[in-house]
């Protein structure tokens, strides 16, 4: 099988030759800066010129030659930035920041800094319904977001067999972006206390987001197999709203969403969630809302177990990550706990199709470069059917 045929099979939950591998098709399965320079240096290639591909997570762009040599099977095409807004980068003494095109402001220490961390929002306060409608949105439709997406997607379709990953659509998720604009407080207090402003957030980003799924997929839908948003909804214990709200306020703005998507795309196009935590409790709505593939299936969380996931909800939705646990596990074990772990969760996940191996969540700048090529070894011990 090709890799492209490899992930499709995967998805449809067949089993292939193989168990298929993503490393670096999204910036939820990528490696940051510090774990991807010392595996450069340890490889001796360090003279790689690096690109982020998620400044505030500081994912970056792994080289062609790594992915080839590790057999990855995808390969994953952000869009620009608008013709509107750049990344500039401030200097505010012992931390850098920028303003991102929805007017938040990130900054990160200069000193051992890992990631950008919020530290305004534009949306709080006592903030009325007609100052909502007012604000300065993103342009989502802005075409110099799609020319060089719509080449580099062509050109792989054209001259390789991967799988091929297209999102990041304007930032983070349809409840996420309602966070980070409003900040966290008020918007936990809105949907409780006044949820007309509430829906009034959620509602722009959707109508936002399928505005640019709409621009997106006429221009190179043809190209694409899978389609990635987020949307956190899980902490390490439980969930960040119950399954009633979810259900009430979040639920049916997905089912638009994700209907959108699939709607607009020339082809057939699978839906992968980026959804961190521990999201049991609403995996059964999220199906129904239109999500196939959910990740970074984080296996440490409380009541994400691997052999009840697949159990329960193997048949429906197509788990992708879940290979190993970078908390613990892959920074801290050893060559056997590694092995072992990455063997484990193969044989939990992969039988019956629907499992696509990757790290759970980006690789850290913790994880020595030894432990990222003994996960990558493992993997390809174990992984044929």
């Amino acid at each position: 099988m090709d890799p492209r045929e490899r992930v499709i099979c995967a998805l449809n939950h067949h089993e292939a030759d193989r168990v298929p591998l993503d490393i670096g098709s999204t910036d939820v399965t990528g490696i940051t800066l510090g774990a991807y320079r010392g595996l450069l240096k340890h490889i001796g290639k360090l003279d790689r010129n690096i690109k982020f591909v998620d400044i505030v997570q500081q994912v970056v762009e792994i080289d062609e030659e790594i992915l080839y040599e590790w057999q990855v099977d995808t390969r994953g095409v952000l869009s620009d930035p608008p013709s509107y807004w750049k990344l500039e980068l401030k200097d505010e003494g012992s931390y850098t920041s920028f303003i991102d095109e929805w007017g938040i402001k990130w900054v990160m220490p200069k000193e051992h800094g890992k990631y950008y961390d919020m530290v305004s929002h534009p949306l709080s306060g006592d903030v009325r319904l007609s100052e909502i409608e007012k604000y300065s949105w993103p342009k989502p439709d802005d075409q110099q977001r799609f020319k060089n997406a719509r080449e580099k997607l062509k050109n792989l379709r054209d001259n390789s067999s991967y799988a091929l990953i297209h999102g990041g659509a304007l930032g983070g998720g349809t409840f996420e972006l309602s966070l980070w604009l409003r900040d966290f407080e008020n918007f936990y207090c809105d949907l409780i206390q006044n949820p007309k402003r509430a829906c009034a957030i959620l509602d722009k980003v959707v109508e936002l987001k399928i505005a640019y799924w709409e621009k997106a997929l006429s221009e190179f839908g043809e190209y694409v197999d899978v389609v990635y948003e987020w949307d956190d909804l899980g902490a390490q214990e439980t969930s960040l709203i119950s399954p009633q709200i979810y259900r009430k306020y979040i639920k049916p703005r997905h089912t638009k969403l994700f209907s959108a998507i699939k709607n607009f795309a020339p082809k057939k196009v699978y839906i992968f969630l980026h959804c961190c935590g521990s999201i049991y409790d609403l995996l059964p709505d999220l199906i129904e809302a239109g999500v196939d593939i959910i990740n970074p299936v984080q296996i440490g969380a409380k009541k994400m177990n691997p052999t009840v996931l697949k159990r329960e909800f193997g048949k429906d939705i197509v788990f992708w990550g879940g290979g190993v646990d970078t908390q613990k596990t892959l920074p801290y074990g050893s060559r056997n706990e590694i092995e072992e772990e990455v063997k484990r969760r193969i044989e939990e996940f992969a039988p019956g199709g629907g499992f696509v191996f990757s790290a759970i969540h980006n690789i850290q700048s913790d994880v020595p470069p030894e432990n990222i090529l003994i996960m990558i070894e493992a993997f390809h011990k174990y992984a044929t059917y």
